[in-house]
């Protein structure tokens, strides 16, 4: 931290509240690059020091904070100055890396699980397969910039991806490997987004607290031939990740 002294010193002469001072002092050091994106501020314990009040009123100024958006906390982890929020609009068909990378975020995938299993009816029904027909799965952790932002889990026929469940997919997008192996490429996706609550092992994965808001994508890819190939649901943490949409007015004739 810089300097250990505030840059507006919490007073209590003041007619201000302390928590707004001490909120204040705060937001200045991360709007002005003192504390930067990603980086883990003070301890509750060394921030009352630091100004010098109580731990309810530390705990009033960050609270204030997560409430705007440039505070979040991590469970068991502390808190820390919250990175850009990513910001999905309208965009082309695109591989998740080379989503990032147009963001100017670095892109990284951790490989949960591969494996090839028989497809339960619900799922069968997705991807226009026979319940029972062979899928692989691929479960995945992304990342952007180094910190965990969605989980991603892909459902492709076995059929038409012979030998998938054994590819080595760290560090490479699954895409790019289905166009260079077996020659498919996206053309079209339908997908939709609703709000869900993070539990269990996904708010671990993510770290973010249990139960934390988080969006539900479920995605239906098509290749260059109309054929549906691809079913993917993810979990998108909902402080990372926003959707942005342009709507305009329909012209009368």
């Amino acid at each position: 931290m810089s300097g250990q002294t505030p840059i507006h010193a919490a007073s209590k002469a003041s007619l201000l509240p302390l928590y707004y001072q001490v909120e204040r002092d705060m937001r200045h050091r991360i709007e002005s690059g003192v504390w930067q994106a990603g980086q883990q501020i003070p301890s509750e314990k060394e921030l009352c020091a630091l100004y010098d009040v109580s731990r309810i009123t530390i705990r009033q100024a960050i609270s204030a904070l997560v409430d705007e958006g440039l505070i979040v906390r991590e469970r068991g982890r502390g808190s820390f100055v919250r990175s850009p929020v990513i910001t999905a609009g309208a965009r082309g068909l695109t591989s998740f890396s080379d989503e990032m990378a147009v963001l100017g975020m670095r892109p990284g995938a951790r490989v949960l699980s591969i494996r090839r299993e028989l497809a339960p009816p619900e799922m069968a029904e997705r991807l226009h397969v026979e319940a029972g027909d062979p899928v692989v799965v691929i479960h995945r952790l992304r990342y952007a910039d180094e910190a965990p932002i969605g989980i991603q889990i892909a459902y492709l026929p076995s059929v038409r991806f012979p030998g998938l469940e054994q590819a080595d997919l760290t560090g490479q997008s699954l895409y790019k490997h289905l166009d260079e192996v077996y020659g498919v490429q996206p053309s079209e996706a339908h997908e939709t987004f609703s709000v869900t609550a993070v539990t269990g092992d996904d708010a671990r994965l993510l770290n973010v607290s249990d139960g934390a808001c988080g969006f539900h994508v479920e995605r239906l890819t098509y290749d260059q031939k109309r054929e549906l190939f691809e079913y993917v649901t993810s979990i998108m943490r909902g402080d990372r990740y926003q959707v942005q949409l342009v709507v305009r007015a329909s012209r009368r004739e």
